[in-house]
């Protein structure tokens, strides 16, 4: 007979967490009120840093569930199932909560969301290999030397000297003129992240 498997007391302690975050009513002032996207596992070996969910996945309560998101798993050589396995891949953005539109796109994220919840969901996640970072905003919280440097700048910083945190262009189709400016990106940044990618997960060379 099969003995029930135990659950860590690590991954206790991550879901009463993530239990408390999903609750969160700090930004009651949003245009559609406060839902908090976010995806993580104890066991997670890919962060996946963003901004703040779009419109749409706050419709849909699922992080990343746009055009962006399909961009973005492009680029990381993932599957909408291996990018939706938390024991694999952690998303947690800047801001949790969609923070809604101004003139020129989403606005940036709240700022009362990562002083709160951030570094205790960090901590909670040992097994991190590789953090992807999208934005200006969480480029200043895990590569803060890097804050006042072009997206440019950043990106061929790490193309150079490649690490476990690759800041990466937001993959937003209002990026697209910058995609064009730098083709060394696609050709050159790309192949070596989504060798990272694998590598993180521990499936590189596998068929």
């Amino acid at each position: 007979m099969n003995q029930p498997q135990s659950t860590s007391p690590q991954t206790l302690q991550l879901d009463a967490l993530l239990e408390r975050v999903r609750a969160c009513t700090l930004c009651q002032g949003l245009p559609l009120g406060p839902r908090p996207l976010l995806q993580a596992g104890s066991g997670a070996r890919i962060l996946i840093a963003g901004q703040a969910p779009g419109r749409r996945a706050h419709l849909s309560g699922i992080p990343f569930d746009d055009i962006s998101g399909e961009r973005l798993r492009a680029w990381l050589g993932l599957t909408r199932e291996q990018f939706y396995d938390a024991s694999r891949v952690a998303i947690i953005p800047m801001g949790l909560c969609f923070p809604g539109t101004g003139k020129s796109g989403d606005l940036p994220p709240q700022p009362e969301c990562a002083p709160a919840w951030r570094a205790p969901l960090l901590a909670s996640l040992p097994q991190i290999a590789l953090t992807v970072v999208l934005g200006r905003y969480a480029l200043a919280w895990h590569c803060p030397e890097q804050a006042r440097a072009t997206l440019s700048d950043a990106v061929a910083a790490w193309l150079k000297a490649p690490g476990p945190v690759i800041p990466l262009p937001h993959p937003s189709p209002r990026n697209m003129a910058w995609l064009k400016r730098h083709p060394w990106f696609e050709a050159e940044v790309l192949p070596l992240l989504r060798e990272r990618i694998q590598l993180a997960l521990g499936t590189a060379g596998a068929t």
